[in-house]
C-alpha cells in the first residue's frame, strides 16, 4: 500500500525486452534501505525491485513489467529518459498524508487542458466511460501515483488543482496537454459503487 505522497522523481536509465520488459530506474533513495522484493510505486504502478546498483555515480533499482502491465498502464510507453513519480511502500506507523493507494492501476486518463490559476495550475482529465462513475467532486484520486483531490466533475472529465509545491516535487511540472497518465480510483468509491449495484 501507498499514500500517494511522492518522495522522489526517478528516471528510466536502462530498459531491455526479454519476455517481460526490464526497467532500470535512477533514484535518490538510499539503496541500503531497500530490500530485494520491495514494492515501489513508479508513476502509480506497483513494481517489485529485482536488482539494485550504481552506475556512473547514479543509484538505480531494476524492475520487470509483464505484458499485462505494459498493456494496461503507461509503462508500455516508458522510454529512456522518462521521468517517474516514485513512492516507497507504506510502513505501519507512517503518516498517511494522502489516501490509501494500492498501486493497481484501473485505467489511463488523458490530460485535456492545463491552465494557470493563481500560482497553481488547473488540470482537466478525461477518463474512460467505464470509470467515470467512480470520480466524485471533493473525492480522492491517484494520478501517476499522486494523491489528488477532485475539484469538479463533468461527465467523463474532471479537474484537479496542482499547487506549485506539487509541480516542483513531482513530474507534474513536465506535463503537457494530451499526455496519458495512470489512474487509480479511490478504494472507497469502488466499494460504494459496488454496493449500489
Amino acid at each position: 500500500m501507498f499514500t500517494g505522497i511522492i518522495s522522489d522523481i526517478g528516471e528510466i536509465i536502462g530498459l531491455q525486452d526479454d519476455g517481460d520488459r526490464r526497467f532500470e530506474i535512477a533514484t535518490k533513495y538510499d539503496l541500503n534501505t531497500i530490500d530485494l522484493g520491495a514494492s515501489i510505486a513508479s508513476s502509480g504502478v506497483c513494481l517489485t525491485v529485482i536488482e539494485m546498483g550504481t552506475r556512473d555515480n547514479v543509484n538505480f533499482y531494476a524492475v520487470e513489467a509483464s505484458k499485462e502491465t505494459l498493456d494496461l498502464t503507461t509503462a508500455g510507453q516508458w522510454q529512456l529518459g522518462t521521468k517517474l513519480n516514485l513512492e516507497r511502500a507504506l510502513r505501519l506507523g507512517d503518516e498517511l498524508g494522502g489516501h490509501l493507494v494500492s498501486g493497481h492501476v484501473d485505467g489511463i486518463a488523458r490530460i485535456i487542458s492545463i491552465r494557470p490559476e493563481g500560482a497553481s495550475k488547473r488540470f482537466v482529465f478525461e477518463v474512460p466511460d467505464s470509470l467515470k462513475k467512480y470520480i466524485a467532486a471533493k473525492g480522492s484520486v491517484s494520478l501517476d501515483g499522486t494523491s489528488l483531490t477532485v475539484n469538479e466533475v463533468d461527465d467523463n472529465q474532471f479537474g484537479v488543482n496542482m499547487i506549485s509545491h506539487t509541480q516542483d516535487v513531482t513530474c507534474w511540472g513536465y506535463s503537457q496537454e494530451g499526455d496519458l497518465v495512470n489512474l487509480e480510483i479511490d478504494v472507497l468509491a469502488r466499494y460504494v459503487a459496488r454496493l449500489q449495484e
